[in-house]
C-alpha cells in the first residue's frame, strides 16, 4: 500500500485537531497512544479521505463511522482491536482496510463492505474468514499472515480480482484448488 501510504505524510496532534487547525484535510495520522476515537475527528468528514490510527491504543470504533462518507483507507495497525470493527461494513466508500498487528480474533460480515479492494489483517489471531468473502468481488490485496487460518471460505472463488494473497504463517493443511 506504499504508494497510498507515504512515509513522508505529517503526523498530526489531536490539539491540532481540537483548535480546527486540520479543516478540510484529506489525510489524518494521529498516534498518540488514543484509547478512545476522538469524536473530532468527525468534524472532517466532508473531507477525510485516509484515516491512520495506527500505533494507539484504541479497541473500539464509534458505530457512526459512515458519518465519515468520503474515507476510501483506513489503517489501525498497533492496536488492541479483537474484532475486525462492524462500522467499517457501512462507510459508503471505504475500499482499503488495514488492521495489521492487533489481536484479531474475529471478522464478521457486517465488518467489511462489498467495495473492498485491499484487506490487511496480518498478525492477529483470525481462525475464520466469514463465508460472504465471496462476495467482496472487487477484492485485490489480501494479507492473512500470521493468523491461525485452517481453511479458506470456499465462496472465495468468487474472488477474481484477487492479485496477491498473503498466507504464510497460518494453520492451513491445504492450498484450495480455486486459488490456484
Amino acid at each position: 500500500w506504499s504508494f497510498f501510504y507515504s512515509g513522508d505524510a505529517p503526523v498530526h496532534t489531536l490539539a491540532q485537531l481540537k483548535s480546527g487547525q486540520l479543516a478540510g484535510c484529506k489525510r489524518l495520522q494521529l498516534a498518540e497512544g488514543l484509547t478512545e476515537f476522538p469524536r473530532e475527528i468527525f468534524t472532517l468528514a466532508d473531507s477525510l479521505e485516509i484515516l491512520d490510527l495506527s500505533n494507539n491504543q484504541l479497541s473500539a470504533l464509534p458505530d457512526d463511522l459512515h458519518q465519515l462518507h468520503q474515507l476510501k483507507i483506513i489503517f489501525a495497525s498497533n492496536n488492541r482491536f479483537e474484532h475486525l470493527p462492524e462500522s467499517l461494513g457501512q462507510c459508503p466508500k471505504l475500499e482499503m482496510i488495514g488492521f495489521k498487528s492487533n489481536q484479531i480474533k474475529q471478522v464478521s460480515a457486517a465488518s467489511l463492505p462489498l467495495q473492498t479492494r485491499w484487506l490487511i489483517l496480518t498478525d492477529n489471531q483470525i481462525m475464520q474468514l466469514p463465508a460472504r468473502m465471496g462476495e467482496l468481488h472487487r477484492l485485490q490485496k489480501l494479507a492473512l499472515a500470521g493468523n491461525q487460518l485452517t481453511s479458506l471460505p470456499e465462496s472465495m472463488e468468487n474472488c477474481r480480482n484477487l492479485e496477491l494473497v498473503r498466507l504464510s504463517a497460518n494453520r492451513l493443511s491445504i492450498v484450495p484448488n480455486w486459488l490456484l
